[in-house]
């Protein structure tokens, strides 16, 4: 039996019921000053409680639930405190793909509902899906009220290193005194990938982050809880051995030995990925590949070797492990499930005790804030960052310290008349936070240039300048100074502009009073030569012909192209390239120039098809006489580059009985790259009549 207790009334904590009018900022800042005042006793009102926490990992490679999942779920001999259970490929189809809906969402769910300990009665903490990715968390209902602070957060990191075929979903919570947070992931496949995992992990960690109810506290990652579990098909493989060698290791239950080829222990000995993480002894044969449906090994033509593609994982204090094991009962996926039960120190609040504490400090901080105004010392005012590139980061650090007598509030705010307290392209990390006397903290700027900020850098309408103020609650304000260079780029420069260039852009010093000729309507409308270039525009940008021609020489055949993404670092190889025509060959491999093509269609300011001509690109394209109509219209090096790239993807269908595309595949990933304006929409409608 379970209880949803996922509602926004529920968020009981003893901070709540003793002082529900003081912030939770203020609260947070007690434990570090009785940490650094020597006018504060002790902190001892904290203890521990051994809770057991049972987490669950299987991917269900899209199946239905066929036999009941208590064999796995509920094996322990005593009920659990908690159970977080993932799963992977909940639903392969290509609906659950583009709209995120599925029905295998509530079978899977009944299903495990009804196969928790039978010795416990369990409420429903949260359940949070991406695409196949699902993550559920319960816990005993005589937990359930000191559970608050609940949130979830969702990551893509498949296609165009954004869409949710794969990727990860957490569930974080505040349990007595902990909090806590659960990761279910499903990484990169195939066995040459472990670096697209291991950049996959990087980029979970950077990028999900909770947003919690109380808006004074900046967001949370993954790292900065005190416990974090970590579930799911991470897909690391076997290497150095083949299949042969691989199963005959399993038959002689030489476990050790497999292991030491395992790409994940690799991996965590190098300290490349998962750092501070710890994973229990592997005493279970590996939990894929299998037939379905039995527990045989993989029998079908690729005939895969068999990997503890299924793990799980933990970070924190206080943790042991009762036991870690594979599941050999259940067969309805080509995966077996994996289960690990943990004994975790939870730290509770004597409520007395916190109390009395609470009030002794209060009163020493009115004391103190009565005597002192907040003041602190900044490492440095100037912050400069040199050669700022398109879609990359580029971050400069700086220290505040408190050398005041209190504690203090310190925020960036927004100037008059300026709705945001910086430039798009920057941002500051923590924007506002909390600094006890003595202490200190370091903020990271960042520069990022996007497609919606890269036009006016490009055209020199916009610098890398701006002035930051950061405000003392209470006490005074600091400026400081950020400039920059920001390297041309065709990215997010305009096709009429880019036929205008002969030359990459980072050899063409144009000032703006020349691209602004460039751009000019009546030169655009006559579509002549340029009268301070001198020569005649090219028909189409040449970095849209090179991406192409390198794709239609070398990737015709190239199965799940537009739906495999590249990795990161090849994409900046490829816009370098672009930009400055160095080294002498287009780097990367196909798939980061397809992706590369993606992201270049998706920064440009006008799209293919203009956004004056985007209602009727949907009003027409059911008829293919009024689509040729729309196209006509088409501004001259736009209608070259729509008829280019049309007959571009005429010959990838053409050979699609190897790369596997078809007419939805390719118009879903033009609609699915922009996620603003839906720039390519329109691009894909015409294109389907036109390929049709």
């Amino acid at each position: 039996w379970t209880r949803d207790i996922n509602d926004p009334t529920h968020n009981i904590s003893v901070r709540n019921v003793l002082f529900p009018s003081i912030p939770s900022t203020f609260c947070f800042s007690w434990f570090t000053l009785s940490e650094r005042s020597p006018s504060c006793p002790d902190f001892s009102s904290l203890s521990l409680f051994s809770g057991s926490f049972f987490l669950a990992t299987y991917n269900v490679n899209g199946q239905p639930p066929k036999e009941s999942l208590a064999p796995w779920l509920s094996c322990s001999t005593s009920p659990p405190d908690v159970y977080c259970v993932g799963f992977q490929e909940l639903d392969l189809s290509k609906e659950a793909f583009f709209f995120n809906d599925t029905p295998r969402e509530p079978e899977w769910m009944r299903a495990v509902s009804e196969a928790l300990h039978p010795d416990a009665k369990y409420a429903l903490v949260k359940l949070v899906r991406l695409v196949g990715i699902m993550l559920l968390v319960y816990v005993k209902r005589e937990h359930a009220e000191f559970l608050s602070e609940v949130e979830a957060e969702t990551v893509g990191t498949g296609i165009m290193g954004r869409m949710g075929n794969k990727g990860a979903v957490a569930i974080r919570f505040h349990f007595h005194n902990s909090d806590v947070c659960v990761v279910n992931s499903h990484l990169a496949a195939h066995i040459e990938e472990y670096e697209r995992r291991n950049q996959d992990y990087r980029d979970i960690c950077s990028r999900l982050q909770f947003r919690l109810l109380d808006l004074s506290r900046p967001p949370l990652n993954i790292m900065k809880h005190n416990v974090v579990l970590w579930v799911g098909d991470l897909n690391y493989r076997i290497s150095d051995l083949d299949v042969d060698q691989v199963k005959e290791l399993i038959t002689k239950n030489d476990y050790e030995t497999l292991h030491n080829y395992d790409q994940l222990k690799r991996q965590l000995d190098e300290e490349a990925v998962f750092e501070g993480f710890i994973e229990g002894e592997i005493q279970f044969q590996p939990t894929y590949k299998y037939d379905t449906g039995s527990n045989d090994w993989d029998t079908s033509e690729k005939c895969r070797a068999p990997a503890w593609c299924d793990r799980i994982l933990w970070r924190g204090k206080n943790i042991t492990q009762s036991s870690y094991q594979s599941h050999m009962t259940l067969k309805t996926s080509d995966h077996k499930p994996v289960s690990s039960l943990l004994q975790i120190g939870i730290k509770v609040v004597n409520e007395e005790a916190y109390k009395k504490k609470f009030e002794e400090i209060v009163r020493t901080i009115d004391k103190m804030e009565n005597e002192c105004i907040p003041s602190v010392t900044l490492s440095r005012r100037e912050l400069h960052f040199q050669d700022v590139k398109y879609m990359e980061h580029h971050t400069e650090s700086l220290t505040l310290y408190n050398d005041g007598q209190v504690p203090c509030q310190f925020e960036f705010i927004k100037k008059l008349d300026e709705p945001t307290y910086s430039k798009p392209w920057l941002t500051a990390n923590p924007p506002k936070g909390f600094l006890a006397q003595g202490a200190e903290v370091d903020i990271d700027l960042e520069v990022f240039v996007n497609r919606a900020t890269a036009p006016d850098l490009n055209l020199g309408l916009e610098q890398i300048e701006d002035i930051l103020v950061l405000h003392l609650e209470r006490g005074k304000d600091y400026f400081l100074s950020v400039s920059g260079n920001y390297l041309s780029s065709c990215y997010g420069t305009p096709i009429t502009t880019l036929c205008q260039l002969r030359e990459p852009i980072r050899d063409m010093p144009l000032p703006t009073s020349l691209l602004s000729t460039l751009l000019s309507p009546v030169l655009q409308s006559k579509g002549g030569e340029n009268p301070e270039v001198g020569e005649k525009p090219l028909g189409i940008p040449k970095e849209i012909w090179m991406m192409v021609d390198h794709l239609f020489r070398n990737a015709i055949k190239q199965e799940d192209l537009f739906q495999q993404p590249g990795l990161r670092s090849e994409f900046q190889e490829i816009r370098d390239y672009l930009d400055t025509g160095v080294p002498d060959s287009l780097p990367g491999s196909n798939h980061s120039v397809a992706e590369a093509l993606l992201l270049f269609l998706e920064s440009l300011p006008e799209p293919v098809v203009p956004y004056s001509l985007y209602q009727q690109c949907l009003d027409c394209c059911s008829s293919p006489m009024l689509c040729k109509k729309v196209i006509s219209k088409l501004p001259q090096c736009h209608k070259n580059v729509f008829d280019y790239l049309a007959a571009f993807l005429r010959e990838l269908l053409k050979n699609s009985e190897h790369n596997h595309l078809d007419v939805n595949i390719l118009g879903e990933n033009g609609r699915n790259s922009t996620a603003a304006g839906q720039n390519l929409y329109s691009l894909y409608r015409l294109f389907c009549e036109r390929l049709h």
